[in-house]
């Protein structure tokens, strides 16, 4: 018998249908009877019989026409939303779909494979994993050393064995003894209370990135997990049911309790679980629609799938690859930007910046020697004021490597910190089977990523700051020799005027942003966690950062290419110019 699962005011229904001949009018009518049958006051309806409403696919969100029939209209276990005429959305609903639902309607289920072993995955691969690039299998020396982990647990709760975690309670409660026949329980009460977070959802890329980043974690082999669960939640992983994860609660110790519990909520089929499918619906539904069964967790095993410091991780490592590509773009565009200036390239020898050699400084100065005026490239603007009187230009041109230099030596450190933490076991109790034992410790703490990304934060905003002042220059005719925020009819339009206001509003919010949180911390857990990371924080306000330089930057490339045209019909560099072409195959002059 065909079935369909129907959203309906923020509850999920399973509607059955013995016939597939009847309408998606029948499916939403019957979807809100069920809504009804068990509410005080009737739901608010005076008649069931008289609610309007209209039906659309959760994928997508096309809506269906009333009429048709349901074998026209709907796959067998499709998702839909019944979507009330009148009603007004309370502040905690849940849309069926996340932000940017057109991109995620256009998903398509990966081909390849990652063999993940948890000691070798890079920042790359996780955003790529993030995308939905790729699906994971284990290698078959992770599936070994994960079932050797397994051992030692299933050997402590036989011999009941006091151990922390396994047979006991968490934090405050870590000398109270569990008795056998509770463990289970006591796995998913952990699961259960420990997802208390708030705030928007994960997107889906960053919730994949969450959950690959945990199962390679897991794939080391000294959480204790078993191969079966380890399995079940690949699988998960693979059909891209992701679990609904607040962003915001994570104190970044004793790792990133609550968004991990909230992931490990979905996996046993409780809370919210998103899907390209679906939408997002009921983890239970979800599940079952992907052919998977919810996790049962066996001993110790809760505390494996929350303890650790993958939410940071897994934020910073986006938060590192999308650095490491504006930083990159930032040295095209402080390029066109200075021959636009009518700058020199003489402040990027190759002699002035060996005799300081940072290695982001001689990098910088590298690829602005290419991109600007050389025998290979030759300019036609450089040339049109090689024997001017000007003897140097302004530190936003002349120091780029310098400055964008030590941005790209940061970008450079934090990756390592962030790879080295992508590979790590962040557990407690760490299990080592080698040792027949387990050994608390505390790798759970957020440090290390969170004084990266604060770090992070404050070196790549000195791009989004230099480039501002670099837009003040091109928009300013006293500093330029172009015409007044790079108009022709000054007055009648007002060109970049407010576009450089934008930026240096972006400029201004990252100061704010650039604010270290790892400097702070909070007790927690009376007093047992008593100094913490706050490297979620760390992790989400990088990304702001990053963001926000990726705007300013932006902003600055449309002012270089508006400022070209006043110096036509002179030509760049050939590289310079291919930008300015891809520039101009999205956004025409202004006038």
């Amino acid at each position: 018998m065909p079935r369909y699962t129907v959203h309906v005011r923020g509850e999920w229904l399973a509607v059955p249908c013995q016939d597939v001949q009847l309408t998606v009018g029948w499916l939403g009518l019957e979807a809100v009877r069920r809504y009804v049958k068990n509410k005080p006051d009737n739901g608010g309806f005076a008649s069931v019989d008289d609610v309007r409403f209209l039906v659309r696919r959760c994928k997508g969100l096309g809506l269906l026409d009333n009429e048709d029939p349901l074998e026209v209209a709907l796959e067998d276990n499709e998702f839909v939303e019944v979507v009330i005429e009148g009603d007004a959305m309370s502040p905690d609903f849940i849309p069926s779909q996340p932000e940017g639902v057109y991109l995620y309607s256009k998903y398509r289920e990966p081909e390849k494979y990652i063999a993940l072993d948890g000691n070798s995955l890079n920042t790359e691969d996780l955003v790529n994993l993030g995308k939905g690039h790729y699906k994971i299998k284990l290698t078959p020396t992770a599936e070994q050393v994960v079932q050797k982990s397994r051992e030692v647990i299933d050997s402590i709760v036989k011999e009941k064995t006091v151990v922390y975690g396994i047979t006991t309670g968490f934090g405050k409660f870590a000398r109270t003894v569990i008795p056998n026949n509770k463990l289970q329980e006591l796995q998913v009460n952990l699961v259960r209370s420990h997802s208390s977070g708030v705030g928007k959802p994960l997107s889906p890329e960053r919730c994949r990135m969450l959950l690959a980043l945990r199962i390679n974690v897991l794939a080391k082999g000294y959480s204790g997990i078993s191969l079966e669960t380890l399995k079940q939640v690949i699988e998960a992983f693979n059909a891209s049911c992701l679990p609904y994860v607040p962003e915001k609660g994570t104190v970044g110790a004793s790792g990133d309790l609550a968004p991990l519990s909230h992931l490990a909520l979905g996996l046993i089929g409780e809370g919210k679980m998103w899907s390209p499918k679906s939408g997002w619906a009921d983890a239970k539904y979800v599940l079952e629609a992907h052919g998977l069964k919810p996790v049962v967790l066996k001993p110790k095993e809760g505390l494996a799938l929350i303890n650790g410091t993958q939410m940071i991780t897994s934020l910073g490592c986006e938060a590192v690859e999308r650095a490491s590509a504006i930083a990159r773009q930032a040295d095209i565009v402080a390029a066109l930007t200075l021959e636009v200036l009518k700058g020199t390239t003489k402040a990027f020898d190759t002699d002035i910046h060996a005799v300081r050699p940072h290695p982001g400084q001689i990098e910088v100065a590298f690829r602005f020697r290419s991109l600007l005026d050389s025998d290979h490239h030759p300019s036609e603007i450089a040339e049109s004021h090689r024997f001017c009187d000007r003897v140097q230009d302004a530190y936003t041109l002349r120091c780029c490597p310098q400055v964008h230099g030590v941005v790209n030596d940061t970008i450079a450190f934090v990756k390592n910190i962030i790879t080295t933490e992508l590979n790590s076991a962040t557990d407690n109790p760490m299990v080592f089977a080698r040792r027949g034992e387990t050994i608390s410790g505390g790798n759970f703490h957020g440090e290390y990523p969170a004084k990266a990304l604060d770090y992070l934060a404050i070196g790549v905003h000195e791009l989004a700051a230099i480039s501002e002042r670099r837009i003040e220059r091109l928009c300013n005719p006293s500093l330029s020799e172009l015409p007044a925020f790079l108009v022709a009819e000054g007055g009648l339009n007002s060109g970049f005027m407010i576009a450089h206001c934008t930026a240096a509003a972006l400029v201004s919010e990252n100061k704010a942003l650039c604010h270290p949180s790892s400097v702070d911390s909070l007790s927690t857990s009376a007093a047992t966690e008593d100094h913490v990371s706050m490297g979620g924080w760390a992790a989400r306000k990088a990304l702001r950062v990053v963001e926000h330089t990726e705007q300013v930057l932006a902003i600055e490339l449309l002012a270089a290419c508006q400022g070209i045209e006043f110096l036509r019909p002179l030509r760049t560099t050939t590289p310079l110019e291919k930008v300015y072409d891809l520039v101009r195959s999205v956004v025409r002059f202004g006038k």
